[in-house]
């Protein structure tokens, strides 16, 4: 074989190899950040998990502000109200003036149980 050629290809190697192991050491580097973050944040991870399991109850499609207040103590007010956007929630109001709150994903369920 030709010099020119085995240089070439030896480059080109060591380019595909380096470039995977970069690749990897990143990906690796990514998970460690995420998991840190996850970590620092658990509290309001938590919180939003147990939002969503609440106003995902198979019998209510939607939770008073109240009830969830009881349940998700130690927030503020507002500052639940933005766990639970970020759960995925709208809020409503009743008639009486009451704020309820539903996942935006059970919507079609809701207007279903409504209509009947």
């Amino acid at each position: 074989m030709d010099d020119s050629i085995i240089s070439a290809l030896s480059a080109l190697l060591g380019a595909i190899i380096g470039g995977l192991l970069s690749y990897f050491l990143q990906r690796q580097r990514f998970k460690q950040e995420l998991s840190l973050m996850r970590q620092e944040n658990k509290t309001e991870f938590m919180a939003e998990d147990t939002a969503k399991h609440f106003l995902s109850h198979k019998s209510f499609t939607d939770r008073s502000f109240e009830t969830l207040k009881n349940h998700l103590g130690g927030f503020e007010d507002d500052e639940l109200r933005k766990i639970l956007v970020r759960a995925g929630a709208i809020r409503v109001f009743r008639d009486d003036g009451s704020e309820w709150w539903r996942l935006l994903s059970r919507m079609d369920e809701f207007i279903e149980r409504v209509s009947k």
